[in-house]
């Protein structure tokens, strides 16, 4: 601790120096916290749905693709099966191109079955099978668009050419998505002119151990019709979308490893250049008596202090970026929801420290070791 004030007071004798070392590396590891934080969201996502007992069923060819909704009586009746609901998805904008609300158009009848884990809001589904313009909204769309239980909305369709008019009669706590709606398949039917199409059928099975059973016997029961299969479970059905886009995120996390190099050999660059220039000091430190162990732990200390400030700037700001981003973007469906993992804060802060250490560590060693009379020598 009694060379605690000597350590900052190094710090400071070159403010400029110091403070742009702190922001480069602030840049840097926000840059990097935010880019890992990335596949966080897919594994999040993947493991919310890796117990899940919903399946998902669409045709072989894509779910670009629908499926007759006759399937529906035939789905029921294959054993092991609790709930059906077919639905079919709805891009939607509320005022502006960039106010999307992506929607589900889902049959109403088993709602509280199929998704009893959405945490909808009492006496909200009991609203929405009443009405067939009723709509559950997700918490974060309600936040975002500052929407209230009762309102009457209006959004215009993007996959589908027709716009839809719709009374929010509750909310949806833990949906698939921070922002998203749900509302009735025969009123988005009705107003489409495609009766009968559905593109997803949603199925729930009595136990997840009878998953795998149930897609088996589904996927034989339409076999060598006209529209064959595919069924998978949600989390294989999840998966198959964050898979398309798994090479982002590999990308993502290879250019955040590059930028931390990077500023890494800028950090080793200019700590070398300020201990060059400190060699008389360090010179006339071992003259009176410091053991070359304290010097360089001294100069090491020094380089770990100011790469952690920037470390926590940077932390702290990709953390709040994140946090806000999250929190006004809702358009993105699950990737909306990006926020930095402890681990990840963890391991950019670990990431500031080795900057500290290994763009230090050799300057100063050598520095250190120098013999005291060739060192002044050097400088005079």
């Amino acid at each position: 601790m009694k060379f605690t004030s000597l350590v900052f007071k190094n710090l400071f004798r070159s403010r400029r120096r110091t403070v742009l070392t702190v922001l480069s590396i602030a840049v840097s590891l926000f840059v990097f916290g935010a880019l890992v934080s990335l596949p966080s969201v897919a594994n999040q996502v993947l493991a919310d749905t890796a117990s899940s007992v919903r399946i998902a069923c669409h045709t072989k060819m894509g779910i670009a693709y629908p499926l007759p909704e006759a399937y529906k009586l035939k789905i029921a009746t294959t054993p092991h099966v609790v709930a059906v609901t077919p639905s079919n998805y709805y891009a939607a904008i509320y005022h502006d191109p960039t106010d999307q609300i992506p929607s589900i158009a889902a049959d109403p009848d088993n709602v509280e079955v199929m998704w009893s884990d959405w945490g909808f809001s009492p006496g909200g589904v009991e609203a929405f099978k009443r009405s067939r313009t009723a709509a559950l909204a997700a918490e974060g769309t309600m936040k975002h668009y500052h929407f209230h239980v009762g309102q009457q909305i209006q959004l215009r369709g993007t996959t589908y050419p027709v716009d839809v008019t719709l009374t929010i009669v509750g909310t949806i706590a833990r949906g698939p998505a921070p922002s998203f709606m749900l509302f009735h398949r025969d009123y988005l039917e009705e107003l489409g002119g495609r009766p009968g199409k559905v593109d997803n059928f949603w199925v729930r099975a009595d136990n997840s151990r009878t998953v795998p059973q149930v897609i088996a016997a589904l996927n034989a029961q339409f076999a060598n019709s006209s529209a064959e299969t595919q069924c998978d479970s949600e989390a294989a059905f999840v998966g198959g979308f964050i898979g398309r886009i798994r090479v982002f995120f590999t990308l993502a996390e290879l250019f955040g490893l590059i930028v931390v190099l990077t500023i890494g050999f800028v950090a080793a660059n200019t700590a070398a250049m300020s201990i060059r220039e400190r060699r008389n000091e360090i010179a006339v430190m071992r003259s009176i008596g410091f053991a070359a162990r304290v010097i360089l732990l001294l100069l090491v200390a020094e380089s770990v202090v100011t790469a952690l400030a920037g470390g926590i700037l940077g932390a702290g700001a990709a953390f709040t970026v994140l946090k806000v981003f999250a929190v006004s973007s809702g358009a993105l469906g699950p990737f909306a929801a990006i926020h930095m993992p402890a681990a990840v804060l963890l391991e950019t802060l670990a990431a500031a420290m080795l900057i500290g250490v290994l763009s230090a560590y050799v300057p100063a060693r050598a520095a250190s070791r120098l013999n005291i009379v060739d060192a002044l020598r050097l400088v005079n």
